[in-house]
């Protein structure tokens, strides 16, 4: 059987999470011995959707699927059925999209998605403020970018086991990156309103959108204000590499583990291409705690 071929498309170098993707998959490429090509889109859906189309026109590349995080609100529908009809797997990570299971139902190429559980990885968060802050207060939470899917099932999530006594103060970041979390709350604290609100903690919906609001508030702010921001508790989204080392180094109070999912979305289409096994519609990823909950204790006590 000729070996196996596969493109990775993500979404930015600038994310840890999204480098891990890139590193997961090139290490079970190797164990499993499939080709492999990695792009990135750079923040932009548009860039992203012409180089998947350049792989399906050309019909020389010798790849057998797709695999991509889209860098967009939506899924690429249009650009899912121009690669089923020209017999490419498709497969979607960290995203639920209704076209995709449309598609997998009528064809006989593996298309899937696999995603991390994205409200349960909210709802560790919510857990973890609950113990980090049992006095309760206000959160500062930088949201990832709007309209994704992902930062809104995070939400969702955490809005199920904060308890009542947290009340959340929402930012957004443009990006999933260090560079977006200083922007955010770069902005934050140049309105006056900012100075007035007692905050308690700092959520980054992302471990480098939570260190970026670190450096924001070490980088704007001096003397007692900056001792106080900066003894707050911050919890990061992803933890991995960077995430476990800011939590060791207690820049972060914590983070929420969210596995990469090229390694399942690889191996499904190895079971699938070489033993016919038809992967499942939908596999969840699940995330976990870092560190464990039970290991984590009030802030301050």
């Amino acid at each position: 059987m000729k070996k196996l071929s596969f493109v990775v498309s993500l979404i930015t170098q600038e994310s840890d999470y999204q480098r891990e993707q890139a590193d997961a998959a090139r290490q079970t490429a190797r164990r499993l011995n499939v080709d492999l090509q990695i792009f990135y889109a750079d923040n932009d859906a548009i860039k992203q959707s012409q180089q998947l189309f350049e792989v399906i026109q050309n019909s020389s590349s010798g790849v057998n699927a797709l695999i991509l995080e889209p860098a967009g609100s939506t899924a690429f529908p249009r650009v899912a059925q121009a690669a089923v009809a020209a017999g490419f797997g498709w497969v979607v990570m960290n995203r639920d999209d209704a076209s995709t299971s449309k598609l997998g139902s009528g064809s006989s190429h593996p298309v899937f998605t696999v995603t991390a559980d994205q409200e349960e990885t909210g709802r560790i968060l919510g857990r973890q403020i609950a113990i980090l802050l049992p006095r309760g207060g206000t959160v500062l939470c930088v949201q990832g970018p709007s309209g994704n899917p992902v930062s809104e099932q995070r939400m969702v999530g955490i809005n199920q086991t904060k308890p009542e006594n947290i009340k959340l103060r929402l930012l957004r970041s443009p990006h999933w990156t260090e560079a977006g979390g200083f922007q955010a709350v770069s902005s934050w604290l140049r309105l006056s309103v900012s100075h007035d609100e007692d905050i308690a903690g700092v959520v980054g919906q992302s471990d480098l959108i939570a260190l970026g609001a670190n450096r924001a508030f070490h980088e704007h702010t001096a003397g007692t204000a900056r001792d106080r921001w900066l003894s707050l508790p911050f919890l990061g989204v992803n933890g991995l590499k960077i995430g476990q080392n800011a939590v060791s180094s207690r820049k972060l109070a914590s983070t929420v583990v969210v596995p990469p999912a090229t390694v399942p979305a690889i191996e499904m289409l190895v079971r699938a291409y070489r033993d016919g096994v038809r992967p499942p519609e939908r596999t969840l990823v699940p995330p976990k705690s870092f560190p464990d909950l039970d290991m984590l204790a009030p802030r301050g006590a």
